[in-house]
């Protein structure tokens, strides 16, 4: 499916990941749960781009949300060609943005998903306000 992103998402990280075998369910595509962890590798490899690893007694970025919409299904063998966008800072907040294609056949979206991310002191688990450097590079 073609699909639009709206201009106020900002194209942040690209990345590709080999469709494993193992990652296939019994109808021969993708199965849906791995989406979900093909986002969550971009994310974690985007916050380690940016130097964002967060320690258990410090603070970083949380997960409260997530989400994908199946356009066609992904099978195996191939690449996914995965990008990631941010937009909306908020006070604790900003959302992340993710489209998974084929790596051949890139401007052909198969799925497309989100999550809400939010800033936390990680030991008192209690929401921070977005330190600067983070709110400069989600604007």
């Amino acid at each position: 499916m073609k699909i639009e992103i709206p201009e106020k998402k900002k194209l942040v990280f690209e990345s590709r990941i080999p469709i494993r075998w193992g990652d296939m369910d019994a109808m021969n595509h993708l199965n849906n749960g791995t989406y979900f962890r093909y986002m969550e590798t971009i994310r974690i490899d985007w916050f380690s781009s940016i130097n964002c690893i967060p320690s258990p007694d410090g603070e970083g970025p949380v997960i409260v949300n997530a989400f994908c919409n199946f356009y066609k299904q992904l099978e195996y063998p191939g690449d996914v060609l995965m990008k990631m966008y941010v937009s909306d800072p908020g006070r604790t907040t900003f959302e992340s943005w993710c489209t998974l294609e084929r790596a051949e056949a890139p401007g052909f979206v198969h799925a497309a998903g989100g999550a809400t991310t939010i800033w936390v002191d990680l030991k008192a688990q209690k929401s921070l306000p977005l330190p600067d450097w983070v709110r400069k590079i989600v604007e």
